[in-house]
This record gives structure tokens, sequence and C-alpha cells, in this order.
């Protein structure tokens, strides 16, 4: 059986940062394949592609990686497990569905769409498909971040989770190469983001927070600044390091890789000065 994740490194709490990419993994069991009425080039692009190789050079210095190994399109592990659209199953999917603007919009726990008219199922689940891959796949994973923030927190009085994920080109005036997502305060200490966004622009991308992507599941779940665990969503727009037509990298590739590498190396030494492990002086709004 295919295991619910893949892990660069040690769960061990002995880094103060956990990396995790929750949409990079490209496994689709066959049971999956014989169920979509898409080809698995059409199932990739709801992927972010490449993001866990991106994050292989940090990952290389000892940071503990979490990469999702099966699609997006299989599940979405930064959803809530109740972010179901009770129309894909036949009979009751157990938890009871919650829906929410991302299950509205084709994108809940398991993907109704890879993109705007584009379904991905020939015909409803069975329920026991969906019950299966939350417990197999979504709580192991949410159980592993959890457990690694506890050790974390314990062994340094901090712990700092960033989500990696990569974004289509934002078709905006002077649009960002990299959004930074923190649930507008809710999930990170307000030092640890304006440390990311100084740090990234004087790599030479421009940054912008909140806006497109203020965070998921995931930072809901993860960030609790007031208790020093800080969640901070990272989105890369993709063109920066491969083709989307193609989904291949390009010569842009690894020089974002070493930048993001070596942002994360200088984030280390720099936490124990960022006060990351007081109380905050006042609640997040």
């Amino acid at each position: 059986m295919t295991a619910p994740y893949r892990l660069t490194g040690a769960l061990d709490g002995s880094r103060p940062i956990l990396l995790a990419s929750p949409h990079s993994g490209t496994h689709m069991p066959a049971d999956f394949l014989a169920a979509t009425r898409l080809d698995v080039r059409s199932l990739r692009r709801i992927e972010d592609a490449h993001v866990g190789a991106l994050l292989a050079p940090a990952a290389a210095t000892g940071l503990p990686l979490l990469e999702a190994v099966h699609s997006r399109a299989v599940i979405d592990l930064n959803r809530a497990e109740d972010e179901l659209d009770p129309s894909m199953f036949v009979g009751q999917v157990t938890p009871v569905a919650r829906i929410t603007d991302r299950v509205r919009r084709g994108y809940g726990l398991f993907p109704r769409v890879v993109a705007p008219n584009q379904p991905i199922h020939h015909a409803r689940l069975p329920a026991t498909t969906g019950t299966e891959r939350i417990a197999r796949l979504h709580r192991p994973w949410h159980a592993a971040i959890e457990a690694a923030l506890a050790r974390t927190l314990a062994r340094h009085g901090h712990a700092v989770l960033l989500d990696v994920h990569s974004m289509p080109s934002l078709e905006t005036p002077n649009a960002p190469a990299l959004v930074l997502g923190d649930l507008h305060g809710r999930s990170a200490a307000p030092a640890l983001v304006d440390w990311l966004h100084n740090a990234f622009t004087t790599h030479g991308l421009k940054v912008a927070r909140n806006s497109p992507y203020a965070g998921g599941y995931t930072t809901e779940r993860h960030g609790r600044p007031l208790a020093g665990v800080h969640c901070v969503q990272l989105e890369f727009d993709r063109a920066l390091y491969m083709d989307p037509a193609l989904l291949r990298p390009h010569a842009g590739f690894a020089p974002l890789a070493a930048q993001i590498a070596a942002v994360l190396s200088d984030l280390e030494s720099a936490l124990p000065q960022l006060g990351l492990n007081q109380p905050l002086p006042f609640a997040a709004e």
C-alpha cells in the first residue's frame, strides 16, 4: 500500500522549521484512474508540480520536509476532512459534509474539477472510497505535522511550519512572484512574515501578502502564534521555475531552489531574535 507521505529528514523537533508540500504528489492509484474521464497530463495540472524537488536543497541542509505522495486530484491535503461535496458520492461519507466556498467551486477535499468545466470523474464514487482516503492519507499527514510541531515547540519554545505551493502567474499589474499567506495575521507572528517578506524581496522577488491567497486548511489548523506555533503559506509563481504548459522545469529552477535554501538557512539563524516564543502583545484579528 502506497505511503501517505514522503519524509526527508526527521520529525524529532531538532530543527525549528518544518517544510510541507501537500500538492506536489503525483501518485494516482489504479482505482482512481479507472474512475476518471481525464488523461494523466490533464489531471496533473491541479498539482503544484515539482515543489517538493524545489525544496530539496533546503531539505539537504537537514530541515525536515514532508511531501505528499498522492496527486491532489486524488485528495487535497490542504482541506479539512469535512470539506466534502456530497453530490460526488453514493452513500454517506464520514464525516458529514461541510459546504465551504472551496467545495462550491469544485476544489474540496476530493476535487470535483481540475479547472472550470473540466470534471474529474465519470460518475459518483462509493462513499467507502472517500472514507478510506481520509483515514489512510489525510489523517496521517496532519497527525505527522501536529506531532512534529509539538516536539519542535517543546525543544525550541517556538515552531515554524512553512506550507509551500505554486500558483499560476497572476494576470495583474505588477503581479507578485510570491504570495505569503498568514490568514491576515492569525496563523503567524508579524515579525516572521515581515522577515520572510524582506528576505525574498532582497533576493529579487516581488512579494505580496494574503492576496489572492491568504492560506488554507493547513494554516487554519496548525497556526497558533499565541502558543508559539507559526504557519505561513508560500505561493511561488510556477513560471519562475517551470513551463506551466509542459509541466517541465526550466533554467530558472536551480536558481530559485538555491534562493529558497539560502533564505531558510538565514531564517533559522534569525529565529531566536524574532521573539516567536513570546506571547503576542495582542490577539490576532
